[in-house]
């Protein structure tokens, strides 16, 4: 009977981590428009946006962890993996942005997260594990209709910018890659939530310091600013990226970058929805090629 079980007890967690890694990819994509709700109402940088982010997820989440009365890991290794995500974490962050203010949102998005899954399959590929067909066509696949629901970056750019600005886009490619292959191997004792919070809480006072000396970050606090705040803080990154690491336990590393991609395709049906933007003809392809890898790989992994 035991062994008859643990076929059926793998399927579950394996079906639990795949619902995980998408759960986080469709609340990742509820970022995008409350941040920039956020910004219009406080004329925050993009920067102290992010840094902002970060820092009440940790605080959020740490808070909850002193409520509940949860110690915190006192391992070296739990307390090197977090502070490991802390860094990449703010790397993943301020080069993006860095990206962004150098070339343009569509550029830097689909530099940063198309370039993820590549990443994560050539660093899998080096450590001796290959891709299978079906995995490579579904990034193939994610990365086309990526590139056709950003749509074609705007002129304007210097040939300057467009090499820096793509340069910083895929060195924040790769610590979002980093991120994941990192977390694809837990550490004994250190539960996803408390290394999300603790890890965002030193990720956000890196990025503070950077903001402050560059665009700052002070506002004045409304009602609709500090609710805008706490929503960006507590779904799109303190819950997001604790299923996402959760999921990270029972899923390969490729599988969860590709997945990310849910996070442009939901921000943009979010913003077509509520904020007025339009989605043309080439988005709507764009969104069904992407759809179309998601359930190719999540059926070929379940």
């Amino acid at each position: 009977m035991l062994v008859s079980e643990q076929p059926v007890a793998a399927a579950r967690r394996s079906a639990t981590g795949l619902w995980s890694l998408v759960s986080a990819g469709v609340l990742w994509g509820t970022g995008g428009p409350t941040g920039s709700l956020l910004a219009h109402e406080t004329g925050l940088s993009p920067l102290a946006v992010a840094s902002y982010r970060l820092a009440v997820a940790g605080m959020l989440v740490i808070s909850w962890l002193c409520l509940a009365r949860k110690p915190l890991p006192r391992g070296r290794e739990a307390w090197t993996r977090m502070a490991v995500n802390a860094l990449l974490a703010a790397v993943f962050q301020a080069c993006f942005f860095a990206a962004v203010s150098l070339t343009n949102v569509s550029l830097a998005t689909l530099l940063t997260i198309g370039a993820s899954p590549v990443l994560v399959l050539s660093a899998e590929r080096v450590a001796g594990r290959r891709a299978s067909a079906s995995m490579l066509a579904a990034v193939v696949l994610a990365v086309a209709g990526l590139a056709l629901l950003v749509g074609t970056p705007a002129g304007g750019i210097t040939t300057t910018g467009a090499l820096t600005g793509g340069g910083l886009a895929l060195l924040s490619a790769a610590g979002f890659a980093a991120m994941t292959l990192i977390g694809s191997r837990p550490v004994a004792g250190l539960d996803d939530l408390t290394a999300t919070g603790v890890s965002f809480a030193i990720g956000g006072a890196v990025l503070a310091a950077a903001a402050t000396l560059t665009s700052g970050m002070s506002f004045v606090p409304t009602l609709t600013s500090v609710g805008l705040l706490l929503l960006l803080g507590a779904v799109p990154t303190a819950m997001a990226y604790a299923l996402y690491f959760r999921g990270l336990r029972t899923t390969p590393a490729s599988t969860a970058a590709l997945i990310a991609l849910l996070e442009p395709l939901v921000a943009t049906l979010l913003a077509t929805l509520f904020l007025g933007d339009r989605l043309s003809a080439a988005g709507l392809v764009g969104a069904g090629l992407i759809t179309t890898a998601m359930v190719l790989n999540t059926r070929g992994q379940r």
